[in-house]
């Protein structure tokens, strides 16, 4: 039976209908909350108990608004691959606009006069409600994906390394929503250039597979002297319904942020930029101090005990002091508890841990599984050695072998080191590839925002209880 072409209309169809009632239930349960709650006791009403289908009718009106406003944001598409952190803040920013968008309505109606205290409880009702909807949808699209439904055929083009990772991904993770068919190669058929991976033919026969296997996208991954392939490709699948897709180089990845500035009429092609505005670096600095302060506070009682449990089972120091390089390649000592032996290096020198490795203590291994070993970086944070967001720091030695081995390596020194980082909560930590941390280091770097640190803080929470590769 010949694969149907996916249409995708059910699960953008449910997500507005998510939101359509999240946001109907934001409006019910604002008036409910302001109005007959036990919130009047605190609040009296003032003005009378305003009727509820002023409310419902207002409500008909922003919906739509809203919906439009999710759906400029590309928030109504199949198949984002996102995590629930990268949805909430999405969700979050199109309600505050939204909300600037009632309020502007609501000034210039002067028929009916609207309590702003249900607007500020519609504000926080909305993101609750609709953050809510768009879980459970995204798990039943997760679902829905894993069983086999909706599937949308895919070839990959290229033999680099990268495509071999593409294929074993989404073969791995069905719940994307693609069912990846095999590779074609530029050289046509290259024996174990791709193993375990079928081979479907050269790029000359992609716009046959097109038409007979009915493929929804094609993933390119060339490298670098296979580019020149591209415009043939482009131009033979001419007037085919297919979505293409490709992998960025290491030349494009680097060039990613790429402006042109003129300076007194000259256009000058800029490639590099500072890390971090004045601004910026004045918010990250803010954030920093008052968010390590919090958990400091909030966490000094688990500190206390296991200052004291580090002392009654072992031998040596509570806290560990280590020479890390930050910032601009300066050296500073970042303080973690002892987590093993007082002497765990004297007879090896500078090495990484492993798993299961013998120089750990008994309290140590549960400390660095849950990665409590590294609270007291709260205080290299408030003293401005470190950020809480940012590359993980190294140690002189291994950033002495890394300059030259690992393409860009000393770039991830032009922002502050951070206790977790992009890297850490995509999956790269203990002895994970150093290229592959380098290039996520890189790229945050490059794409700083104050809600790209709080979606990596609400995803190292994630990646500390359910993650099981720190050690």
């Amino acid at each position: 039976m010949p694969h149907k072409r996916q249409q995708d209309l059910l699960i953008p169809l449910l997500t507005v209908i998510s939101d359509v009632v999240a946001i109907e239930a934001s409006f019910l349960f604002s008036y409910w909350l302001r109005f007959f709650s036990a919130l009047t006791q605190y609040i009296p009403i003032s003005y009378g108990l305003p009727p509820l289908e002023a409310y419902i009718k207002s409500s008909l009106v922003v919906i739509p608004v809203w919906c439009w406003l999710f759906n400029t944001r590309h928030l109504y598409l199949p198949r984002r691959i996102t995590s629930f952190s990268d949805e909430f803040f999405a969700i979050v920013r199109v309600v505050v606009l939204g909300m600037l968008v009632v309020m502007a309505g609501a000034f210039f109606y002067r028929s009916f006069s609207y309590s702003r205290i249900v607007f500020w409880i519609l504000g926080l009702s909305a993101v609750m409600f609709i953050s809510i909807g768009r879980f459970i949808l995204l798990k039943f699209e997760q679902r829905w994906y894993a069983h086999g439904n909706d599937l949308k055929r895919v070839i990959i083009v290229g033999t680099s390394s990268i495509a071999s990772k593409i294929f074993r991904s989404l073969s791995t993770h069905r719940s994307l929503g693609y069912e990846t068919l095999g590779y074609c190669s530029v050289q046509g058929s290259t024996e174990n250039a791709m193993e375990h991976i079928p081979y479907l033919g050269s790029i000359a026969s992609i716009p046959d597979l097109i038409k007979t296997q009915n493929i929804d996208v094609i993933l390119i991954a060339f490298s670098e002297i296979e580019h020149s392939h591209l415009h043939d490709l482009v131009r033979d699948c001419q007037g085919l319904n297919v979505e293409m897709m490709m992998v960025p180089d290491i030349l494009e990845l680097i060039t990613s942020q790429v402006q042109i500035k003129h300076i007194e009429g000259i256009p000058f092609l800029g490639i590099k930029s500072p890390t971090l505005s004045t601004w910026n670096f004045i918010v990250k600095r803010t954030f920093d101090l008052l968010f390590a302060s919090l958990i400091l506070l909030l966490a000094s009682p688990i500190i206390f005990l296991i200052a004291i449990l580090i002392k009654l089972g072992s031998m040596g120091p509570i806290f560990y002091l280590q020479e890390r390089v930050g910032l601009d390649g300066e050296v500073f000592k970042v303080i973690k508890f002892r987590s093993m032996r007082a002497d765990a290096e004297q007879s090896t020198g500078p090495i990484w841990s492993k798993k299961d490795d013998p120089r750990t203590t008994q309290l140590g291994r549960f400390l660095r599984r849950f990665s409590l070993d590294e609270l007291p970086q709260l205080i290299n944070v408030i003293k401005g050695d470190m950020s809480i967001v940012g590359p993980r720091p190294e140690r002189p030695h291994f950033v002495e072998k890394f300059k030259n081995q690992v393409p860009r390596y000393l770039e991830r020194h032009r922002a502050k080191t951070g206790m977790t980082g992009w890297a850490q909560v995509n999956g790269l930590r203990g002895n994970a590839s150093i290229t592959e941390r380098t290039k996520y280091d890189i790229y945050y770097i490059e794409h700083w925002s104050l809600v790209f640190d709080l979606k990596i803080i609400l995803k190292t929470i994630h990646t500390v209880l359910f993650g099981d590769d720190a050690y």
